[in-house]
């Protein structure tokens, strides 16, 4: 057994929001929207860093006045401003974080395949993917209905299997302890990026097994294996 070949990484996916989209502020306001149309407290922007992560239904439940927090009927109502005010404006302030595009491209001349796997609603995800990045990345996936949001690892599993590649020749890169529990649970190497909603702490309990504080350092820890 030689290290060589078994470890070459083929393939990268990535969570989107906070990990290659500072998507906060979007969220946070289409978030904001829906609470004020209910008559509910907003939340200041940077506070949305510790709703965000967990799929829509959570966020909801998250952002909620204590008394509605379980109730279904509200949470449904305020999921469905969210939703039509965010489809509308989830680019306004939305933009990839300083050096993304310059590691994609370098992603993609080493011949890496690219993929994502998001706790965002599946359309959205499709969307902003496709704004910012064009075709760089061969599959996105949203959260989708009837399948387990992250860190269930089986939308990463559906990745692996459509990419044609080994989990040992996969690399998960997110900013979360969300993101670094389905990387373990996948049985592919996680990477914490630094630079997103949660940082770098979060990451370390949350056993990451590399963090990056740039984009071009995904770039070191392809060349060093």
């Amino acid at each position: 057994y030689s290290m060589g070949e078994e470890e070459m990484i083929k393939a990268v996916i990535f969570d989107l929001d906070g990990t290659l989209l500072d998507t906060l502020e979007d969220l946070a306001n289409a978030c904001n929207f829906a609470l004020r149309s209910c008559g509910y407290k907003e939340h200041p922007v940077k506070d949305y860093v510790k709703f965000v992560g967990s799929g829509r239904y959570i966020l909801i439940q998250r952002i909620l006045p204590e008394e509605y927090k379980d109730n279904k009927e509200v949470i449904s109502k305020v999921l469905s401003l969210f939703d039509e005010y965010y489809g509308e404006h989830m680019i306004d302030n939305t933009k990839p974080y300083e050096g993304i595009n310059d590691m994609i491209q370098a992603l993609k001349e080493k011949d890496i395949k690219l993929a994502v796997v998001s706790n965002k609603p599946d359309e959205f995800a499709g969307d902003v993917v496709k704004k910012y990045f064009r075709d760089d990345f061969e599959i996105t996936y949203g959260q989708r209905p009837n399948h387990a949001v992250k860190p269930d690892p089986r939308t990463v599993y559906e990745v692996i299997d459509y990419l044609k590649v080994n989990r040992n020749e996969c690399l998960y890169v997110g900013d979360s302890d969300v993101d670094m529990n389905t990387a373990t649970n996948a049985g592919v190497e996680s990477v914490g990026v630094s630079w997103g909603f949660r940082g770098e702490e979060e990451l370390k309990k949350a056993g990451a097994d590399y963090i990056i504080q740039k984009p071009s350092e995904l770039l070191d820890i392809l060349n060093s294996k």
